[in-house]
């Protein structure tokens, strides 16, 4: 198995080598990570160069690192009804197992048993021994955007007719009876027999 390469200098990848590898070590770190990529859903979204606030505590445990901790971001996003602009934070927590290496490479799972292979590729490992958080933060942020933004709960939207928005508009706003010409006929009926 090849490892890649993490580049130290990056926020998101944590040394564990000052943690230790005897169950029960805990270590807590903060940092600001900015974010470089494209992290967001629909109509909302972490801007690119964002900075992020990592929070998180490292526990040293049989099968590996566990690392768990919370990411406060600024977020962007459009109004689902008014398409107003929004800018708010967003906060997830998150908690993930990184596996020593030398679980996968001999074969064995957690149990003591033969490893299967099922769920190896969902699994996150050392990388010697450094950590690469960046994945964990970005799945947890996607997945707490909202994908229907409102600016505010009661959010009246826009009119249908004239797309002025409801809320700057008069409470009465309207564009009169609009009838489908193909009903005119029908209409012109009714109004001369009434409601016989």
């Amino acid at each position: 198995m090849t490892l890649s390469r993490l580049d130290t200098r990056s926020p998101f990848v944590v040394d564990t080598r000052p943690l230790g590898r005897q169950p029960g070590a805990m270590r807590t770190e903060q940092r600001m990570a900015p974010h470089a990529g494209d992290l967001g859903v629909e109509m909302a979204r972490v801007p690119q160069d964002a900075e992020i606030q990592l929070d998180f505590r490292l526990e040293a445990v049989m099968d590996g690192v566990l690392v768990t901790g919370a990411a406060l971001a600024r977020m962007s996003a459009e109004c689902s009804r008014c398409l107003d602009p929004i800018s708010d934070e967003v906060e997830v927590d998150f908690q993930e197992l990184f596996r020593y290496p030398s679980d996968d490479s001999l074969g064995i799972d957690a149990g003591g048993g033969e490893g299967d292979g099922a769920g190896a590729d969902e699994d996150y490992h050392l990388e010697g021994d450094l950590i690469d958080l960046e994945q964990v933060v970005r799945d947890a942020l996607i997945l707490a955007l909202p994908l229907s933004p409102l600016c505010r709960g009661d959010c009246p939207g826009l009119c249908a007719e004239c797309g002025a928005k409801l809320a700057d508009v008069e409470a009465d706003h309207s564009h009169g009876d609009r009838v489908d010409p193909r009903w005119e006929a029908l209409r012109s009926l009714s109004e001369e027999f009434g409601d016989q």
